[in-house]
């Protein structure tokens, strides 16, 4: 079975294993057939594409780091408003 394409070049994977299983350009597939091979390559470049977009960004160690300390200074003030004193 195919190996998932990479977004950027889906049709060079096509090429490659119709070459590789299918002995291309030697002997060829029928024309439907080879439609299917292209069209679920193409269906599975787009599929990895949409999951790349929705994918979980890693955390960034300095960003973390800092945040954390802004929390630890925020957790650390205690702000007092006394409104007894009145004008």
């Amino acid at each position: 079975m195919m190996n998932a394409p990479s977004p950027s070049e889906p049709l060079h994977e096509v090429v490659r294993w119709l070459a590789q299983h299918a002995g291309f350009p030697a002997r060829r597939l029928p024309a439907k057939a080879e439609a299917l091979v292209c069209v679920s390559a193409l269906a599975a470049a787009e599929e990895a594409r949409e999951q790349q977009r929705f994918a979980l960004q890693r955390r960034v160690p300095e960003q973390t780091s800092a945040l954390r300390a802004h929390g630890l200074r925020r957790s650390q003030v205690h702000f007092k408003c006394d409104n007894s004193a009145k004008v």
